[in-house]
This record gives C-alpha cells, structure tokens and sequence, in this order.
C-alpha cells in the first residue's frame, strides 16, 4: 500500500482515511511531512522508511520523553530500528490524533510503557516511566526509597489479579477512571 509519488492516489487516501482516526486533509499533509523527512534517494523506492532520528526531529516529538519509544512501537521494521514506513508514520498520527478512541489510546499508551515488551508492566517498566517523566538527572531523580514506595503504591492501586504486574485489561481499567487521559495522549 507504500505510494511514492508527491500526490497520493485517490483510492489510497480513500483507504487511509478509513483505516485511521484521521481527515483527509490530515493525511495528505501528513503525506508531505513524511516526504520532506525522506532523502532525495529514498523517494524514488517504493516503500521507503525514514530513519528513527529523523522521526524524532519533529516538533511534535521533539520533547517528548518516550520519543524513541513511540518509534519502536509504531515501527514495522524488521531491524527494530524505529525506522517509519508512511503507513507506520499514518498510525502514529492516528493514534494520537483527537479522534482516537480511549481503548486506542490506552492500548498504545499500554505498548509505549512495556519497555521490555513482554505484555506487561512490571516494576523495572514503571521505573523507566517514572524516570521518563520526572527526568534522570540528580536534581529529578527519586531516591531509591522513593522510587520503591511510588511502584508499590501504583502496583497496590492497579495489580488487580496481585500478580506483581499490571495488564492492559488492567492498565485500561485504572485509565477509565482518568477523564483527562484522553486529552493527555496526544503530540
């Protein structure tokens, strides 16, 4: 389904518009950002992929602290290098466009967070997150007491099943009482 040329076809964006969240305009100029990302060499392939460090030269990504895992889990690539297709580039936008629906968005928000990527969050993944949003430098960083205590009470409040981890049935069960999520996931 890759398109190469500056103007995607008609049944293309028809198709797009109704495997995502977004408007055709959305996604015709989502299809000139992408294409501006790729190399005079890459636009002539058909289907090209932009590199993960290109991606993350967004401003919509730029600051984000789970940039680079928003490109790991979008990405198709067999390399597991973040790289994006524009259809992975689609889904990203699509995700977290204004549209999107809560269990999108909290199934997305789910893969963002498993760092480890084993389908579920457990204390070493809330780690990475807590230290993703306060920041790792020494004047951010919990102390170790901190950062325990913090994992135990989010565990206590959303390890439904006690099992020491939390699924997404359960981390989607805890964001259903959050009415500001939805409007939290976005870029």
């Amino acid at each position: 389904m890759g398109t190469t040329a500056s103007q995607l076809r008609k049944d293309l964006l028809s198709e797009y518009q109704e495997l995502t969240f977004l408007t055709k305009q959305e996604i015709i100029l989502a299809h000139k950002r992408f294409s501006e990302l790729l190399s005079k060499e890459d636009r002539n392939i058909p289907t090209p992929r932009v590199p993960m460090e290109k991606v993350l030269s967004l401003p919509e990504l730029k600051s984000n602290p789970f940039r680079k895992r928003i490109c790991h889990v979008f990405s198709t690539s067999d390399m597991k290098d973040g790289s994006l297709t524009f259809e992975d580039f689609l889904d990203l936008l699509s995700a977290f466009s204004d549209s999107a629906t809560l269990e999108i968005k909290s199934h997305y928000a789910f893969r963002i967070f498993d760092f480890d990527d084993d389908g579920t969050l457990d204390g070493g993944d809330l780690e990475k997150l807590v230290n993703c949003l306060t920041g790792e430098t020494d004047d951010t960083r919990l102390t170790t007491e901190e950062m325990r205590q913090l994992i135990s009470n989010i565990l206590e409040e959303s390890d439904i099943d006690k099992d020491g981890t939390v699924n997404l049935s359960e981390f989607q069960h805890v964001i259903s009482r959050s009415p500001d999520f939805v409007r939290s996931v976005q870029i």
